[in-house]
């Protein structure tokens, strides 16, 4: 199994830490939950060594465990795959249509992006999961997926247990004055439960249902985003990423027709690119089978171009008029900021008078931006970063000759990638 190999070799043992983590502990709380009561349930219900239908129902409720389990860990332990640190293309020249990481100081391959959480270079990058604790990216999506559509299908068997468990057990105890619902009940009947369902059973196998429902609906939507993006061969990022070159495209008029790269043009061969036999992915996450009409670097110079386009239309330079300490949820800031503080793992910075911030985006109450660092700090490749109560900050007017300069960088960055 992957995962025990990953956790055997010597110099993976810290990624048990991932365990260390409330995502992690709440998905491993659930699956226990809603696994160990559809077990003790069944055997309630319909004791499986007696019936062809008792053995074939706890078999599977064994089956869905060990597979969720799995790709859970698999997910979790075998990673994304990461760029090596200090990578850069093996042609000089391709290094212009690359964005260069400061922090791993090195050139982020195609489909690659940064992960603040786990500080690397993410091979194509979906998106960093709390509940795995880890990036999903190339070589564990495959693995996230397969756990995305296990998990609402082990659910829903479970779900179906309790249910059918609160009812037999509650059959001739109450009356429902169902007169139309009929169940035949002769099967179960004759063996009676090696244990009682008591109030306590009753209450846990009730809030075990919440939890199978709950996830049931949860994860499956999840599953169906997945696959929408897998079978087009894209990930979470690069569907806004595409986005946002067709929002480009139409702002200014350029004419140009953007074609997603990754995209093979049928469904069964971008399905391939993820799902194999072997259970590794296609590839070696550097290098991509590309569209006819695109090459290598046809996103990364898109992306290029959005960055700089995102300096003249994005980047609101704003003046900190209230100090902030950094808090999650600061109190002192007002009830609506305290309530509606983004519910993301992104970072918060603190704020102290007159500093300039370059906002990017931000809801009502919240902003998101860029603190206008000392030059010895840029030059360290310091970066700081993250969200920020609005109320701490007014807007600035822009300097004719600062935006000027930054509408002239811009463009020649532009023709440089052009």
């Amino acid at each position: 199994m992957n995962f025990l190999t990953a956790l055997v070799t010597f110099e993976n043992l810290h990624e048990v830490r991932r365990l260390c983590h409330w995502g992690p502990v709440i998905a491993l709380t659930v699956i226990a939950v809603c696994s160990s009561m559809a077990i003790l349930d069944s055997i309630i219900w319909y004791w499986p060594l007696d019936t062809t239908g008792g053995s074939f129902n706890f078999i599977m409720l064994i089956n869905w465990s060990v597979l969720i389990l799995y790709n859970y860990f698999n997910a979790m332990f075998v990673g994304p795959g990461y760029i090596p640190l200090g990578w850069k293309p093996e042609k000089e020249e391709d290094t212009k249509y690359l964005q260069f990481c400061r922090m791993c100081q090195g050139y982020k391959a195609p489909r690659s992006h940064h992960c603040r959480k786990c500080n690397r270079c993410v091979m194509k990058m979906d998106h960093h999961c709390p509940w795995i604790n880890n990036c999903c990216g190339h070589q564990n999506h495959a693995y996230f997926t397969s756990f995305l559509l296990l998990a609402p299908l082990g659910c829903s068997h479970a779900a179906f247990i309790f249910i059918m468990t609160m009812y037999t057990q509650l059959y001739e105890r109450i009356s429902f004055g169902w007169s139309t619902v009929k169940i035949d009940m002769s099967a179960v009947r004759r063996f009676q439960p090696i244990m009682p369902f008591s109030v306590p059973a009753f209450a846990a196998t009730l809030f075990a249902l919440g939890l199978a429902l709950g996830t049931t609906i949860a994860v499956g939507m999840l599953f169906f985003i997945q696959m929408k993006v897998i079978l087009r061969n894209k990930t979470s990022i690069e569907a806004w990423i595409e986005e946002k070159a067709k929002d480009r495209i139409q702002y200014y008029q350029t004419g140009e027709e953007f074609v997603f790269p990754y995209d093979l043009g049928r469904r069964w061969e971008n399905f391939k690119q993820v799902f194999t036999w072997s259970g590794s992915p296609e590839g070696d996450g550097i290098q991509w089978p590309i569209h006819a009409k695109c090459h290598q670097h046809t996103l990364t110079i898109e992306q290029l171009k959005q960055k700089a386009d995102k300096r003249v239309r994005s980047q609101i330079q704003y003046r900190v008029v209230e100090d902030y300490n950094g808090a999650c949820c600061p109190l002192s800031k007002g009830l609506n900021t305290f309530f509606r503080t983004p519910c993301t793992e992104e970072p918060r910075i603190g704020l102290h008078k007159g500093e300039t911030i370059l906002a990017t985006r931000g809801t009502k109450w919240w902003m998101y931006g860029d603190k206008v660092l000392d030059d010895e700090q840029t030059k360290a490749g310091v970066r700081l970063r993250g969200w920020f109560p609005r109320r701490c900050v007014e807007k600035c007017h822009y300097d004719t000759a600062v935006t000027s300069a930054m509408t002239s960088e811009t463009s020649s960055e532009e023709k440089k990638v052009k």
